[in-house]
């Protein structure tokens, strides 16, 4: 089943073509949900690949769209800085009246910082993404990957991101925190409220707001009781014993990490599940060669990742004056590195517009971003949907997409909420 529809897709390209490039809003979120951003990067890409935004609702901001800039920025840690004290990675703006300790470095999770600290945090929790950990790790995936596809209905429709998408990374995430199995879903649930768009309302905020602090609560007791265990290998474990990230009196910096994680953990590898289901179905010769080759899973696994994007940007703020594409980026403006416009840059990715399984360099993209803040995550997420294709291969080589997918209301993070499909009996 064909994904949003020629006559969306005809109205986004005329639309992106005709609006002056000074009116230009590529984070409007409609874009995601709608599915409709790719001609307002390609335009950017071509005409203006270094954009800058002068009004928004998040304040003016710089658009990096192609491939070597982003990289170029992505590493260079030292003039473009991540750090919460200079606005942290996404675009958005505090509210008013914030208290600026909320922002300091000593609350803030290591992806919103500089180092030395994001050294020493980010150390911290590495030793659960050693190759160690991650061959130990992948029985259990590819037994709970292959329980939840044993379960699946057959010839009747169902939500693959309830059942397959959500289900194999909540338990993951469950088992990487050592967090109450039975509350698993909480995790995912709670990744979706804190990046899904603007409230509606005063009283939606407020009931997002109770729901994911009733979430992080869970987390306070998990902290207590597992200070002082050096032993522990779980995530919560490492956090609680390590100078570094412990929190001390202070345990905003525990629950940030916890809130980086939480995201980190899941959004990658559920959004990806589902992305690659879609690609298939809307690429169905790309299908039927991994189809004919398993083995093509170990280059189809990263074009997954590409062609989803499941990061769409990440912003640094400028520390001096720097230069990209011929223009001046002042000290204090931020910048959005657009990953998934860097993933469809022709001039750096051959055929980038097109999803090919056996692409000869499929590790070549900006999913996981560069530099000291690369994912952490990656082996992992990688080893999780190679193996949850391999037993989707095994079992049901046939996943039928009967509807449109429903995408989350974020232009951050570029995922689903749901997709209806069929296994045909």
């Amino acid at each position: 089943m064909a994904d949003g529809g020629g006559d969306l897709a005809a109205r986004a390209r005329a639309e992106a073509y005709s609006t002056p490039l000074d009116r230009f809003q590529v984070h409007n979120i409609e874009h995601f949900t709608s599915d409709t951003l790719w001609p307002w990067f390609e335009r950017l890409r071509a005409e203006d690949p270094v954009h800058y935004t002068a009004e928004s609702e998040y304040g003016p901001y710089w658009s990096l769209t192609r491939y070597a800039d982003i990289v170029a920025a992505d590493g260079d840690h030292q003039r473009l800085s991540s750090s919460s004290m200079h606005g942290g990675i996404t675009l958005f703006l505090p509210p008013e009246n914030t208290d600026p300790e909320a922002f300091s470095e000593d609350r803030t999770s290591f992806i919103s910082m500089d180092p030395p600290r994001h050294d020493d945090q980010r150390r911290a929790v590495s030793p659960i993404f050693s190759t160690p950990a991650l061959v130990e790790l992948e029985p259990l995936i590819r037994s709970r990957a292959a329980q939840i596809l044993d379960e699946l209905p057959v010839g009747e429709t169902f939500d693959f991101v309830d059942r397959v998408s959500i289900e194999l990374t909540s338990q993951m995430l469950a088992t990487l925190f050592d967090f109450p199995f039975e509350q698993r879903r909480l995790l995912p649930r709670f990744s979706d409220l804190l990046l899904s768009g603007p409230a509606s309302s005063l009283e939606e905020q407020g009931q997002r707001q109770a729901e994911m602090y009733h979430v992080l609560a869970q987390f306070a007791p998990l902290w207590n009781d597992r200070r002082g265990n050096r032993t522990g290998r779980d995530l919560i474990s490492l956090l609680a014993n390590n100078p570094a990230t412990d929190g001390g009196h202070d345990p905003q910096r525990y629950f940030n990490n916890i809130i980086l994680l939480i995201v980190a953990g899941s959004d990658t590898t559920r959004h990806s599940i589902t992305g690659g289901l879609l690609a298939f179905d809307q690429h169905p010769a790309e299908y039927d060669k991994l189809r004919r080759d398993p083995k093509l899973l170990d280059s189809a696994v990263p074009e997954i990742i590409r062609w989803q994007s499941p990061v769409a940007y990440m912003r640094r703020t400028a520390l001096e004056d720097v230069e990209f594409g011929g223009k001046t980026i002042r000290k204090g403006e931020k910048i959005a590195m657009w990953y998934v416009s860097g993933n469809r840059d022709e001039t750096a990715i051959d055929r980038a517009g097109e999803f090919i399984v056996d692409r000869t360099r499929p590790r070549h993209h900006a999913a996981f971003g560069f530099g000291i803040h690369r994912c952490l995550g990656q082996r992992l997420a990688e080893m999780q949907l190679r193996v949850v294709w391999e037993e989707i291969l095994a079992r049901h080589p046939v996943i039928e997409v009967v509807g449109e997918p429903v995408r989350l209301n974020s232009n951050f993070v570029k995922g689903y909420t749901s997709l209806p499909v069929r296994i045909p009996g």
